[in-house]
């Protein structure tokens, strides 16, 4: 039970993270440039969330007990 729970904890944070960084990704035609962008969302907290989210599934899928 508790590895289900780190893999939708994980998969939640994936997908925040993920809709954060193409929500910053308006950005671009406002006139930022790529490293101007990626300056940008290495400052904000959030977009750690989808490689943390990432880690956590992989973890969680890793370590599941298999019965076979």
């Amino acid at each position: 039970m508790g590895y289900i729970f780190i893999f939708l904890l994980g998969f939640g944070l994936a997908v925040t993270g993920g809709v954060t960084i193409i929500a910053y990704s308006n950005f671009l035609p406002a006139g930022l440039t790529w490293i101007e962008y990626f300056i940008f969302i290495k400052g904000r907290i959030e977009c750690y969330f989808l490689p943390i989210g990432f880690l956590l599934m992989a973890i969680a899928i890793s370590r599941y007990p298999n019965n076979s």
